[in-house]
């Protein structure tokens, strides 16, 4: 079987080690929080190569684009719950400091990737 399209993207690679990391800080939460901020991280964490994935396999430029929309919105939300968790003391500083460079990472090359979707590639319009 030939390899899936998403496989091919550093992006993806780099937003599934991101979840690999969430997981494991978040196995150390108190265990009140397995089913609150830990449950919440690891579900935004997961959804972000999980729509990476489901874009590429669209057919339509226009429905990958809503896609990494959808994974940049959820790997904002990652981003606010690190901050949380850092403020509450569930994550050391360090940490806090690797997520946070695991997301910036993935956030740059999404970024990349929306401003790549949303070109028109030189195609114009019939009213152009």
């Amino acid at each position: 079987m030939a390899e899936k399209a998403h496989k091919k993207l550093v992006l993806w690679h780099k937003a599934v080690h991101l979840v690999v990391s969430v997981y494991g800080v978040t196995r150390r939460f108190p265990a009140c929080e397995r089913f609150g901020l830990a449950a919440q991280m690891q579900r935004a964490a997961v959804s972000i190569p999980s729509n990476i994935a489901e874009g590429a396999a669209r057919r339509g430029r226009r429905e990958y684009l809503q896609f990494a929309y959808t994974a940049r919105g959820s790997l904002s939300e990652l981003d606010t719950q690190v901050e949380i968790a850092g403020q509450l003391g569930y994550l050391t500083p360090d940490e806090s400091s690797k997520l946070q460079a695991e997301l910036d990472d993935v956030s740059r090359l999404l970024n990349g990737m929306i401003a790549y979707l949303s070109r028109d590639n030189g195609q114009k319009s019939a009213n152009s």
